[in-house]
């Protein structure tokens, strides 16, 4: 028996063995938003304590939590916290924050080193930490992904898939990677230099999410953490009281 880490966002459901401090290997699945296909269901491991994370609608989270206290002997779900483990929220209410956002605070808030975080899945967030645990806040927009499902839901005749990224395209598709994926990539930077001048150095920037690696090309320098909230939730799960663990 073991104790695994489960992340339910809002398009992918992921779960690893908790290894240590870290997740270890993750698996992923799509989901729909209100129900988890019937064959990866049975497909889930058991074990001792299941630490879950999710954003995802409440009908679904509420019947993986069912299923998962089927599954093993203890479940235990992560909260946003205005302070933890050296994590400190900027939100005044911190339930207005997101597990998933906090939980990629958490994984790196030890690394003591000004970062902005951003996660590309179905949104696009993006978040300030410094050196000392402080959070400053962030950003929630479109991911590339939602906009060009956006736009293809407004507009059918343009392709909600598919293009290559250029700067100055001469096809429709590819203009359509350009314009969403380069938004992102705008939003990012932007975040990164004001970033700069709050802090007075520049953060490294760190990025995650379904969505990442077609941005990782347009960002030179960012460094690629795939499973940055599993990783989070790991460290949450290794500071719980030994009582509730």
């Amino acid at each position: 028996m073991s104790d695994w880490l489960f992340d339910l966002g809002n398009s992918r459901f992921k779960f690893a063995p908790l290894q240590g401090v870290r997740a270890g290997d993750v698996q992923a699945w799509p989901h729909g938003a209100e129900a988890m296909p019937a064959q990866e269901i049975d497909n889930l491991p058991t074990g001792d304590i299941a630490y879950v994370a999710s954003v995802a609608a409440p009908a679904l989270t509420a019947s993986m939590l069912e299923l998962l206290g089927q599954r093993f002997a203890q479940v235990r779900v992560a909260r946003t916290e205005a302070e933890f483990a050296g994590l400190r929220i900027a939100y005044a209410d911190p339930a207005k924050f997101g597990v998933d956002r906090y939980l990629a605070l958490l994984a790196v808030a030890d690394r003591r080193e000004p970062v902005v975080i951003a996660g590309v899945g179905t949104a696009l967030t993006i978040d300030l930490l410094d050196g000392h645990g402080q959070h400053h806040g962030g950003r929630i927009a479109a991911s590339p992904t939602t906009m060009r499902e956006a736009l293809h839901a407004r507009a059918v005749q343009l392709p909600a898939s598919s293009g290559q990224y250029s700067e100055f395209a001469n096809d429709t598709a590819d203009a359509l990677a350009s314009g969403c994926d380069g938004a992102a990539v705008a939003l990012i930077e932007r975040s990164r230099e004001r970033a700069a001048e709050v802090l007075g150095t520049r953060p490294a920037l760190l990025i995650h999410g379904g969505g990442a690696p077609a941005l990782m090309p347009l960002l030179p320098d960012a460094q690629f953490h795939p499973a940055l909230v599993l990783d989070g939730l790991a460290r949450w799960a290794v500071h719980q009281p030994p009582a509730a663990r």
